[in-house]
Parts: C-alpha cells; sequence; structure tokens
C-alpha cells in the first residue's frame, strides 16, 4: 500500500469516528443531548462514612461521547451546615435526554 491509499483510509476512519460520536448527541443551548436514555442506575453498596457529618452523593451514567459509563457514588462534606444535596439525574425532552447536574442547596 503505497501513502496516497494510506492517507485515504485514514482520512476515511477519522471521518467515520467523527458521524459515529456525533450521530448519538448533539449540544443545544448548553446541554449535552444524546438520543437515547441512559441505563437504570447501579445499586452501590455504601462504604461507611468518614465521619457523621458526611452525605453519600449516588452514582451516575455519564455520557462520554460514545457511551453510557457510571461515576461512583461517594461521601462528600457539604460546604455549609444547612446545606442539601440535590442529586444529578437525566431528563428527557423533545430534543432528548440530558443531564442535570446534581448540586448543594
Amino acid at each position: 500500500m503505497n501513502w496516497r491509499n494510506s492517507l485515504k483510509a485514514l482520512t476515511g476512519v477519522a471521518l467515520l469516528g467523527a458521524v459515529v460520536t456525533v450521530a448519538p448527541a448533539c449540544a443545544e443551548r448548553g446541554r449535552l443531548y444524546v438520543r437515547f436514555g441512559p441505563p437504570a442506575p447501579i445499586v452501590e453498596v455504601r462504604e461507611v462514612a468518614p465521619s457523621p457529618e458526611y452525605v453519600w452523593i449516588d452514582g451516575y451514567h455519564r455520557w462520554d461521547g460514545n457511551a453510557f459509563i457510571w461515576v461512583r457514588g461517594h461521601w462528600e462534606r457539604p460546604p455549609r451546615r444547612q446545606a442539601v444535596w440535590e442529586r444529578g439525574h437525566w431528563e428527557q425532552d423533545r430534543r432528548g435526554w440530558f443531564f442535570v447536574e446534581g448540586r448543594w442547596r
């Protein structure tokens, strides 16, 4: 195979990779939309809390551009005394699925 054929093959693979990556998701209005929803959450066994001050932050599926990847839950210390954790979750609208980040309230 000469260098021109190699270059054509490499360009074709790169274009195919770009199409496969962009096809299942699109970004609109600051959100990353995915055309299909995440799998069911994974039930995790909680480790012992480092201290009574810590709050468990549930794990979630994140979209990595090709597939859903599980992010494990963890213990976290609230930023202030009365803070409450609002868990992150996936929502669906007419454009597809998007993730709403968890936050302290």
